[in-house]
C-alpha cells in the first residue's frame, strides 16, 4: 500500500530531453538512415525523416537529457518541506551529478524513485544515456535480472491505471481531475527543443521540469489522501 511508504524514502523526478543535434542536417548519413528506419512506423507516410526530427528527444539513441529535476520530502517535527533541485548543463555532468545523489542519499533498499510514466520513459532513458556516455549506472537504475516486483520504482501513471495496461493519462490531465494546480507554465513538451536549441533559455526549461516534479509529488499525496503541498513548503535548492 502506497500510504504505508515513508515519504522521505521517495525521490520524485522528471527529465527533459531534446534531439541530440539541433537540426536533422547535422546528423551524418548513417545516422540519418538509422533515424529513418527507427521512426518509420511512427511517421508512416505523413512525415519525412527530416520533418519528424523535432521528436528526436523521445528516443535515447537520438536524444539527450538537458535537465533532471528531483524532489524529496523532509520532516522536522511537524514541519514538512519538499526540497527541489535540478541538474542541467553538459549531459555527462547531469548524469554524474544525478548518480552521486543516488549513490550518496537514495541507495538503500527502502528508497524508491517516483515519476509519471517514469518506468516507461524517464528511468530507461537515463540508464541508456548513462551507457552511451560511459557513466556508471547506479544500483537503483540497473534493473537487469530483476523481477517486476523487485523494481525499486513507483509510477503515478501505473498507480492510476489500476491494472488497465491500455490506459494512458497525461500528468496535466491527472492534476486537473485530482484538483491539483496545473504544473504547466509558459511552455509545453513540444516546445522544449526550440527553447533549448534556438532560444538558449535553459532557465525556462528548469522551471518547467521542476513544476512537473512537484506535480508528481502532489499526485502521490492526493492518492494517499494527504494534504497537498503549499507554496511555503516547497524549497528550491
Amino acid at each position: 500500500m502506497i500510504d504505508k511508504i515513508p515519504l522521505e524514502n521517495i525521490l520524485f523526478l522528471d527529465i527533459e530531453t531534446v534531439p541530440e543535434q539541433e537540426t536533422y542536417d547535422l546528423l551524418d548519413d548513417e545516422m540519418k538512415d538509422l533515424w529513418a528506419t527507427k521512426t518509420q512506423y511512427q511517421r508512416k507516410d505523413e512525415y519525412t525523416p527530416e520533418e519528424f526530427y523535432d521528436r528526436g528527444g523521445i528516443w535515447a539513441e537520438f536524444g539527450k537529457i538537458i535537465c533532471i529535476s528531483v524532489g524529496y520530502f523532509t520532516f522536522k517535527g511537524d514541519i514538512r518541506n519538499f526540497r527541489v533541485t535540478s541538474f542541467f548543463g553538459d549531459e555527462v555532468k547531469i548524469l554524474k551529478d544525478f548518480n552521486n545523489l543516488m549513490n550518496n542519499h537514495f541507495c538503500q533498499p527502502q528508497h524508491l524513485i517516483c515519476g509519471h510514466n517514469a518506468k516507461e520513459f524517464d528511468i530507461p532513458f537515463i540508464a541508456r544515456r548513462m551507457i552511451i556516455n560511459q557513466v556508471p549506472i547506479c544500483g537503483k537504475l540497473n534493473l537487469f535480472g530483476k523481477k517486476p516486483w523487485e523494481v525499486p520504482h513507483l509510477d503515478t501513471l501505473e498507480l492510476w491505471k489500476f491494472g488497465d495496461y491500455k490506459h494512458f493519462t497525461s500528468l496535466k490531465l491527472l492534476t486537473k481531475v485530482l484538483g491539483i494546480p496545473s504544473p504547466k507554465g509558459d511552455i509545453d513538451g513540444s516546445q522544449v527543443s526550440h527553447v533549448y536549441h534556438v532560444e538558449k533559455d535553459i532557465d525556462r526549461i528548469i522551471t518547467y521540469c521542476e513544476k512537473d516534479t512537484i506535480a508528481v509529488a502532489q499526485v502521490f499525496l492526493r492518492m494517499r489522501r494527504e494534504e497537498l503541498l503549499i507554496e511555503d513548503e516547497i524549497i528550491h535548492v
